[in-house]
């Protein structure tokens, strides 16, 4: 299993936007597939954005789509989740992820995965 390490998130109000980041430890993120997913209070956790392997290929989940974006920097070995026009409906524990398998190409469910972020809260406030 990859390690991964995250940042930002928090407190936000309705309409503004927070900058996620992701890195892996000890490995080279541009080896990877990565997404990130969310998990309300309730529900089951869900992808809402990733990225293939190549860095070619985006996914967006249609309630984030346009709002959400997912971009990779290979310099930095960083994989970013840029949420714009949040919406108190996006209110949920945010974690990026890595496919259970290093040679996924590109992975948009969450069975895919295998080795989660320690996950950060982002509250949007109306």
């Amino acid at each position: 299993q990859v390690q991964l390490v995250e940042s930002g998130g928090g407190l936000v109000q309705a309409g503004g936007a927070r900058r996620r980041a992701c890195a892996a430890a000890g490995r080279t993120w541009s080896s990877y597939a990565v997404g990130w997913c969310r998990q309300a209070p309730g529900k089951e956790r869900e992808v809402v954005a990733a990225i293939s392997r190549s860095g070619c290929s985006t996914y967006s989940e249609d309630s984030v789509k346009g709002r959400f974006t997912i971009s990779r920097a290979s310099a930095k070995n960083t994989v970013y989740l840029q949420m714009n026009s949040l919406e108190p409906e996006d209110t949920a524990l945010y974690s990026c992820a890595a496919p259970r398998r290093t040679a996924t190409a590109f992975a948009l469910i969450r069975e895919d995965y295998g080795s989660w972020g320690q996950g950060t809260q982002v509250t949007v406030s109306a």
